[in-house]
């Protein structure tokens, strides 16, 4: 699939050294305070540009899915963590440039775009990209309808788009999962979407469908209820 590349280059920041650190700290940690079920791993192809696609139920969703996933993984993160003054500021910055997160603000029209650009630029460096397609967190469950921003990286790009379950992570606790009976934090990787259908066909309509499959995909994977609207309940 092609479509119009960017009209502005975006400066690719890529993980340092604090993000494998970190991996090699948290992903023990983890196995211990959730021990997550982690399914379908082997579906993120093990080269090349992927996004990944994923429900959005808590906080806890953007470490869950780097430490579960077998490459790196870049986030959007609010535009505020890398503004802030005095020292915590400084840190704070530092942390998440260190990371590879790319600052986004809660905007429309340039803002939107310039974040949009900084996802496809890193797609196109062949890295792993993830997005929550309904741009925030869901506080009732359900899972809501997408906008279009992954769909456009996904057309932008010919990346793979690998759709993602998660399910249990707005309400588990840590270590509940030692009580009988609790349910386990669970991560789904599902199998890459076939969007080669969509070769030839205008960018709008196809924009439209990726975002269906891509819905339709995640909510197979998560089990989620589609609320058939909007998130707008949530400003996280």
């Amino acid at each position: 699939m092609n479509a119009p590349a960017s009209t502005s280059p975006t400066q690719v920041t890529r993980p340092g050294f604090i993000y494998f650190l970190g991996r090699v700290v948290l992903r023990p940690l983890f196995w211990v305070m959730y021990r997550p079920r982690i399914i379908g791993r082997d579906n993120i192809p093990a080269w090349g540009p992927v996004l990944l696609a994923s429900n959005h139920l808590a906080s806890l969703d953007t470490v869950i899915i780097p430490t579960s996933a077998t490459r790196p993984v870049q986030f959007l993160i609010k535009a505020s963590y890398f503004t802030g003054s005095g020292i915590v500021g400084r840190c704070k910055k530092w942390f998440f440039t260190s990371i590879g997160g790319v600052p986004v603000h809660r905007a429309t029209g340039r803002d939107a775009r310039a974040a949009l650009d900084a996802g496809s630029s890193i797609l196109r460096a062949g890295s792993v990209f993830a997005v929550f397609p309904e741009g925030t967190r869901s506080r009732d469950g359900k899972l809501h309808d997408g906008h279009g921003g992954a769909a456009w990286m996904a057309r932008d790009t010919g990346s793979a788009v690998v759709p993602v379950g998660l399910i249990g992570t707005g309400t588990v606790k840590p270590l509940t999962h030692l009580l009988p009976g609790r349910p386990r934090v669970e991560v789904h990787f599902g199998a890459p979407l076939d969007l080669s259908d969509l070769e030839g066909v205008p960018d709008g309509k196809a924009r439209r469908e990726i975002t269906e499959r891509m819905m339709a995909a995640i909510a197979g994977l998560s089990g989620q209820e589609r609320s058939g609207s909007v998130n707008a309940t949530s400003r996280d």
